[in-house]
């Protein structure tokens, strides 16, 4: 279905450009009453179809055709073919070698494109894999450690430490199963598998969701929340956007040393919504905020010295939810301590009574 649009846009172009080379052509003879700038019309609509089409058929078809137009309608004697004129000729000459040449240099430029693009995909995909390891590592080394030294020596512990190991286990189990969540979230949606799937939501909602999720898995760290009075309906995937949510406030709690504030606050701005997770801790580092979101550092690099951190692969998926709402996303460190988040959405413009 993708190719047949892709030919559908690809001859409308192509059409498109010999009707207007055609009629811009007429507007020149009648108002300047020459026919000497007519080719090079048509050798700009040439040129402009094979610029923005594939393959070479569209341009040399709306090079020939241009070259037939010129011939029957612009030259002497009109409406009548004849290419025994040897202008007619060098225009037929020129036109197609210019659609030829244009069309190789277009092909060359999209392969190139296309080259970079596998490239960046495959070094993300590396970075990707060695932040996984990394974060890996550690969980799993203290729920093998602990489980194995239960079954060992299970009655040599105290039953106070036998909790605490338990408990230890149970987090770094719901750490892992959040992190593989995330992980493949980001891979589906990145390879097109999943479809957003926009529904009108009621911000007062979303926001009593995300703090009751968060305030079960962090209940010792408070969230302050600032909305709009006003009921706000924002079209959205539901579960994307929460997991978004839940991703910066958990990156908060993991990273921002020193924290003692956490809020999220949304605003509507015209016919966006501004969502913003801010906190008081110690910032991020500089060289990290252009690529916070790309997953390109190094979990080595991270704000906190934290084995446990979801931090590149959480804010990568956040980048990656918004970006497919056709939000945008931020990062930026506050005057006097302190990190601030932000993402829009959009909103449906109101309409006047």
């Amino acid at each position: 279905m993708n190719r047949k649009w892709e030919i559908i846009k690809d001859w409308s172009i192509a059409i498109g450009s010999l009707v207007g080379s055609f009629l811009l052509s007429l507007f020149l003879q009648y108002q300047y009453q020459t026919d000497a700038l007519i080719p090079v019309v048509f050798v700009l609509g040439a040129f402009l179809t094979s610029v923005l089409t594939h393959g070479y058929v569209y341009g040399v078809s709306t090079a020939l055709f241009g070259v037939l137009a010129v011939n029957f309608a612009f030259t002497f004697p009109y409406f009548h073919l004849n290419f025994m004129i040897p202008e007619n000729l060098i225009s037929t000459v020129i036109m197609v070698i210019v659609s030829l040449v244009t069309c190789g240099l277009t092909a060359k430029l999209k392969q190139q494109e296309a080259a970079r693009a596998n490239g960046e995909k495959e070094r993300m995909r590396a970075n990707l894999l060695r932040a996984v390891s990394h974060d890996l590592r550690t969980p799993l080394t203290t729920i093998c450690g602990s489980s194995s030294a239960l079954l060992e020596n299970y009655d040599a512990f105290t039953r106070e430490q036998r909790e605490t190991m338990l408990r230890g286990i149970q987090t770094d189990a719901q750490w892992l199963n959040r992190m593989v969540e995330n992980l493949l979230s980001i891979t589906r949606i990145g390879s097109g598998d999943v479809k957003i799937t926009k529904e009108e939501t009621a911000l007062d909602e979303l926001a009593d969701s995300v703090l009751m999720t968060f305030s079960t898995r962090y209940p010792h760290v408070k969230v302050t929340l600032d909305i709009p009075e006003e009921v706000l309906i924002i079209p959205m995937d539901a579960m994307l956007i929460q997991q978004v949510l839940i991703n910066l406030l958990e990156n908060a709690v993991q990273h921002a040393e020193g924290m003692t504030k956490l809020s999220l606050r949304v605003i509507a701005m015209g016919n966006r919504a501004v969502f913003e997770i801010r906190d008081n801790g110690k910032g991020i580092d500089e060289d990290m905020i252009k690529s916070i979101f790309s997953g390109r550092y190094t979990p080595d690099a991270a704000i906190l010295d934290s084995s446990k951190s979801n931090c590149g692969i959480g804010l990568s998926l956040c980048a990656t939810i918004v970006k497919a709402h056709g939000g945008t996303i931020q990062a930026k460190n506050i005057k006097g301590g302190g990190a601030l988040f932000r993402f829009t959405l959009d909103m449906p413009e109101e309409e006047d009574e």
